[in-house]
C-alpha cells in the first residue's frame, strides 16, 4: 500500500491512499482544483478514485467535496452524524444520495482489496473518525484531529507501518499567540488538537520492528512549524531508537503541495 498527503494543514487537508487495485482520498479539504493537481503529480487520475472518506464536517476536510462529487460521481463515506452535518451546508451544494455510505467506528469494511476501519476520535464534531486500512498483510494507520489519546487510539493504530499523526500546534506558541483565550482553550482541550509533544508522546508508544514510516500532519499555521514539530518529536524518539533511524523514518507533511509517496513494501 502506499500514501501521500496531498495537503495537510489547518487551512486544509487531503491525503491519497492506495494499493495495487484500490485508490482512495482521505478528506478533501482543499479546492477540486488542487486535489487534481495534487493527484497528477503523483500520476492518478481522478475519476479513478474509488471513495473519498471523511473524517468530520470542518471546513478544513470537506472543502472540495462537493465538486468532486458531483464531477466523477466519487462515492463518500462517513458517520451518518458527519454525512447528515455535511448535507445541511450551503457550500457543499447537492451531494446525489446514492453516493453516500454511512460507516459505524469499529465495523470494518471493505473497498475492493483494502479492509477499512474507522474508529471514533475525540474532538469537537459530529461523531468524527479516523481510520485504518489494510490490505495484503500490511496496514497503514491515521489520526488527525484528536484532543487526546488513551489506550482505544493505540489499539487502532498499532502494527502501522506507515502512520500518518496530527502534531497541531506546539503549546507555548500557542499561549503566547494572538488567538482568543477561547480558541486556545478548545485547542488546548480533549476535544482540540493534538500537541507536538503529545504526539511524540504517542508514536513512542506505537513503535514496533515493521514500522516504516511516520508523517506528522495537521500543523497548525499559528502556533506551529514543520522544524519544531520534527524536531520535538525526534527528540522523544531519540529515547527508544537511533537519530540515524528516526532521520530517515520521521517527516512532516506540506501544508500545500504533495509530500513524499510512501509505500509499505
Amino acid at each position: 500500500m502506499n500514501l501521500c498527503s496531498i495537503a495537510s494543514g489547518s487551512s486544509g487537508n487531503c491525503t491519497f491512499v492506495g494499493s495495487e487495485h484500490t485508490k482512495l482520498l482521505i478528506d478533501v479539504g482543499i479546492s477540486g482544483k488542487k486535489i487534481e493537481s495534487g493527484l497528477s503529480s503523483i500520476d492518478v487520475n481522478p475519476q479513478d478514485i474509488q471513495g473519498i472518506l471523511i473524517t468530520h464536517e470542518h471546513a478544513d476536510h470537506i472543502a472540495g467535496l462537493g465538486v468532486l462529487a458531483r464531477r466523477y460521481n466519487t462515492p463518500i463515506y462517513g458517520t451518518a452524524e458527519t454525512i447528515n452535518s455535511i448535507l445541511k451546508m450551503k457550500s457543499v451544494g447537492r451531494i446525489a444520495e446514492e453516493l453516500l455510505h454511512y460507516v459505524v467506528p469499529d465495523q470494518a469494511f471493505q473497498i475492493n482489496d483494502i479492509t477499512v476501519e474507522p474508529f471514533s476520535t475525540s474532538h469537537d464534531a459530529s461523531n468524527p473518525v479516523c481510520y485504518t486500512f489494510k490490505a495484503d498483510g500490511h496496514k497503514i494507520g491515521m489520526a488527525t484531529d484528536l484532543g487526546k489519546f488513551d489506550d482505544y487510539i493505540i489499539s487502532k493504530l498499532t502494527g502501522s507501518e506507515i502512520l500518518l499523526l496530527e502534531a497541531n500546534h506546539d503549546v507555548n506558541m500557542l499561549m503566547v499567540g494572538g488567538y482568543p483565550y477561547y480558541l486556545k482553550q478548545r485547542i488546548l482541550g480533549d476535544r482540540g488538537h493534538l500537541s507536538n509533544d503529545l504526539s511524540a508522546k504517542l508514536i513512542c508508544k506505537l513503535l514496533h520492528d515493521k514500522l516504516k514510516y511516520i508523517t506528522l500532519a495537521h500543523l497548525s499555521k499559528e502556533n506551529n512549524y514543520e522544524e519544531l514539530a520534527f524536531e520535538t518529536v525526534r527528540v522523544e524518539l531519540s529515547n527508544y531508537i537511533t537519530d540515524a533511524t528516526s532521520q530517515t523514518m520521521l517527516s512532516v507533511a506540506k501544508r500545500d503541495m504533495p509530500s513524499e509517496m510512501l509505500s509499505t513494501t
